[in-house]
């Protein structure tokens, strides 16, 4: 039963990321390789909130919600100015960037050893500790992410964002302020990504700059792509799928060392096939291979 709660928290956990880069680059068509930044963002703060000012669980998500917010918005800016592939490079070298800083900083975030001993949440005077606790919370928050997302993309700031999407020009012609609203979602995009971080910093208790790598951001995008771009249940249902296949591998009885390279063998494998073949996912309504939309 452990086990069980166990993935089921992960999996709500890279829900939120999934969703919150869903209306990044499947509602708008912005692709990011920089999202496991703002994840990692939002956990720093928590986590750094938490052991050296001792503040509550809700101050600590909200100033990491801010933070990656703003952050969010000095990526988007650029975004306003470089386009298409130049722009993915430009959110690698940010996704670098956050990982050279949480790597260095060792006085601050303890480097490549991590900041150790994260409280676990406390609200309202009750300790989330247990497995059960941590999974109500997290669907709490799944919910939240979700309601929040559902009510962005049936908004009319949602069909500007698909209208940014299919042609951005267009929309430009029609008298939208394009600016504006690649900065509002890029901020709206990385806040919700920090509500995450800031979930697994305090469930593992533990974080340091290798759990937030472009390896992470890319395997994100991989449950946007798989699951289905444009689509908020798409994300729901990659993260699902991308979470829960590789613990196939542990009935297996496969060394742990060979179980992670055929992971990421599979992972590889079903971005490529769904590129190839299902550009839009399981339930997309987005492809990023533009030749193959009808």
């Amino acid at each position: 039963m452990t086990y069980l709660l166990h993935i089921l928290i992960f999996i709500g956990i890279y829900i939120i990321l999934s969703i919150s880069l869903n209306l990044l680059a499947g509602y708008t068509g912005i692709l990011s390789i920089g999202h496991a930044a703002f994840y990692g963002i939002g956990a720093y703060v928590a986590a750094l909130m938490a052991l050296k000012l001792n503040s509550p669980f809700l101050l600590n998500i909200f100033l990491a919600i801010i933070a990656s917010a703003i952050i969010g918005a000095l990526v988007g800016i650029p975004s306003l100015r470089i386009k298409d592939d130049y722009f993915i490079i430009a959110t690698f070298a940010f996704q670098i960037i956050v990982f050279s800083i949480l790597n260095n900083l060792v006085s601050f975030t303890g480097g490549p050893m991590g900041l150790p001993g994260i409280p676990q949440p406390v609200i309202l005077g009750i300790k989330i500790s247990s497995h059960i606790s941590f999974s109500i919370l997290i669907t709490i928050l799944c919910a939240f992410t979700f309601y929040v997302s559902n009510k962005i993309v049936k908004s009319p700031f949602g069909r500007i964002l698909k209208a940014i999407r299919e042609d951005e020009i267009f929309a430009q012609s029609l008298g939208k302020n394009i600016s504006a609203y690649k900065v509002k979602i890029f901020m709206i995009s990385a806040g919700l990504a920090a509500i995450a971080g800031v979930m697994y910093a305090t469930y593992i208790t533990y974080i340091d700059p290798t759990s937030f790598t472009v390896m992470e951001s890319i395997f994100i995008i991989s449950i946007v792509i798989i699951g289905g771009a444009g689509n908020l249940w798409g994300s729901v249902l990659g993260a699902i799928v991308l979470v829960m296949l590789p613990e196939a591998l542990r009935f297996i009885g496969l060394p742990n060392a060979v179980a992670a390279n055929i992971r990421q063998m599979l992972y590889g494998g079903l971005l490529v096939a769904f590129m190839l073949w299902r550009p839009q996912g399981f339930i997309g309504e987005y492809t990023f291979n533009r030749n193959n939309e009808k």
